[in-house]
């Protein structure tokens, strides 16, 4: 496959994944702020989703002030956000399109039709309370596409660089999403184990659709670690860095074989894997999770840019 083709679809399932998860980490800030607060100012939800998204500094170098109404729109729909919802499915689309011939009729046209939808949306014409209906949209316009790419595409080079994308950028943003809220896990917290803390926790899970998962796995109450260890290391859990990790070494080992040629990007994604293996979740909270979740994130970010070099990417 050409560098070039393995690019795209890479930023492909990057930009779908990323468009998914922004609209998660806005559920995440809204859920928050509609619960009785502990400390902090009325739009500090909303400050944690531009921080953890890397949105902040475009976000304020456009408005002065920080609102709900402002953040969402900044968030989902302004053209001049990169990792805006509109952007990523406007850049997906476009990258498919480049590639029409690696995809199915399938992945093309739940692409298609996703950016045709969205383009319809009025963004002046959204209220706080049509929010969560649209978020439940983009979330599910993004695992249409999954599900298209799971059930029609060989497993061949597309299906690898495809997956490779999705769960670099999936890693990613779970790191993020937790790290919106790390504070609350640091053992002199005052307000662990408080009603607020529950209903926060309870909020952040059922963003990652998690909150089920939880009451199978542990089958009592929230419990800052147990979320932690959840998201972390739990392995059966699909949105977990674990998860994450074995899909994108077992991706990277089929194309290793598919080309018969073993380069770097497969060591540090089976040394990033077996780093999650071994840890638990004291040892985390003892180095600090904070500390590990941006540790983490280097190690992701390393691996991308080992995976453009690997395969010839052009950026």
């Amino acid at each position: 496959m050409l560098g070039r083709t393995a690019e795209d679809l890479f930023w492909l399932s990057r930009y779908v994944e990323r468009a998914e998860n922004t609209a998660r980490l806005v559920e995440v800030a809204y859920r928050i702020g509609l619960m009785p607060r502990e400390g902090g100012g009325p739009f500090e939800e909303w400050r944690s989703a531009l921080m953890s998204s890397g949105c902040e500094s475009g976000y304020f170098a456009r408005h002065a002030d920080l609102s709900a109404e402002k953040v969402i729109d900044w968030m989902i729909f302004d053209p001049e956000n990169p990792s805006s919802v509109w952007s990523c499915i406007g850049v997906a689309r476009q990258n498919g399109r480049a590639q029409r011939t690696a995809l199915t009729q399938d992945m093309w046209e739940s692409l298609n039709t996703t950016w045709i939808e969205m383009s319809a949306f009025g963004r002046n014409r959204l209220s706080i309370g049509d929010l969560m209906a649209l978020l439940n949209w983009i979330k599910q316009r993004s695992a249409l596409f999954r599900g298209a790419l799971t059930g029609t595409i060989l497993r061949n080079d597309t299906w690898c660089f495809s997956q490779l994308g999705a769960f670099v950028e999936r890693a990613d943003n779970t790191a993020r999403i937790l790290d919106v809220k790390y504070y609350v896990l640091l053992p002199e917290t005052s307000m662990i184990g408080g009603g607020v803390d529950g209903r926060q926790w309870g909020a952040i899970l059922r963003s990652v659709s998690a909150h089920r998962s939880y009451q199978w796995v542990y089958r009592e109450a929230y419990r800052p670690w147990r979320v932690a260890e959840l998201l972390i290391l739990n392995r059966q859990m699909p949105r977990s860095l674990a998860f994450s990790y074995e899909r994108i070494h077992g991706s990277l080992d089929l194309v290793t074989a598919l080309h018969e040629a073993r380069l770097p990007s497969l060591e540090h994604a089976r040394a990033t894997s077996e780093m999650l293996r071994s840890h638990e979740v004291g040892e985390i909270f003892q180095a600090g999770l904070h500390e590990f979740l941006l540790g983490f994130r280097a190690r992701n970010d390393v691996l991308a840019g080992q995976i453009a070099l690997d395969y010839h990417f052009r950026g």
